[in-house]
């Protein structure tokens, strides 16, 4: 489980189709520290929970390599990486870490589009638009996971909804490159899930 609270930056410094191009082992450099990496351990990359398979120090920076399997591919914009990409990277939960965003399970459910960027004086804006079987889920004020960024819903008409992004986190995430036309990786909030869950069984 994650929250959806970014705590570093990567980037895909080499990608190589294994299994017939069903499978991608992604090997991605980041500032973590090499001897928290463990084998099997879970990083959300832009918002899809991977497994890391190795791991190593190499020119004084830390990798781990990743498998990102066909479905993987299909439903998310992993389909688009290639070396070079910037991932927004956030390690599983630990018990007694700070619950910053809200719970994130890391299974991307589909993309949304950027349908547009206003560049406001403090923040920025941008309109979204996503698939109506993921719409359904997301509400004014209630949250949405953006690349494995938690945030706060501004707005919502049928399948388009907006955010509001603050200065830090534009600095701090890939979402500063956002442009109109951008695809991004979605994940709905787990408590509407569960809730249209139980009022469709009733």
């Amino acid at each position: 489980m994650f929250t959806g609270i970014v705590t570093d930056v990567g980037e895909i410094t080499s990608l190589k189709p294994v299994a017939q191009g069903q499978l991608h082992r992604l090997r991605i450099a980041c500032r973590y520290d090499r001897k928290t990496i463990a084998d099997g351990a879970s990083i959300a990359c832009n918002g899809v929970c991977l497994t890391v398979v190795a791991s190593g120090v190499e020119g004084g920076k830390t990798w781990f390599d990743v498998d990102a399997a066909a479905e993987t591919l299909s439903m998310t914009t992993a389909k688009h990486w290639a070396t070079g990409t910037r991932l927004n990277l956030e390690r599983a939960l630990k018990i007694g870490d700070e619950l910053g965003g809200h719970i994130v399970a890391g299974h991307a459910d589909g993309i949304a589009t950027i349908e547009k960027r206003d560049d406001l004086p403090d923040m920025a804006r941008f309109e979204l638009r996503t698939a109506q079987e993921l719409a359904r889920f997301i509400a004014t004020k209630g949250s949405v996971t953006l690349d494995g960024v938690s945030l706060t819903v501004n707005a919502v008409d049928d399948v388009a909804f907006s955010v509001l992004i603050i200065p830090h986190t534009l600095g701090v995430t890939t979402l500063g490159g956002w442009r109109a036309g951008s695809e991004v990786n979605i994940e709905v909030d787990l408590m509407a899930r569960y809730a249209a869950r139980l009022s469709e069984m009733k």
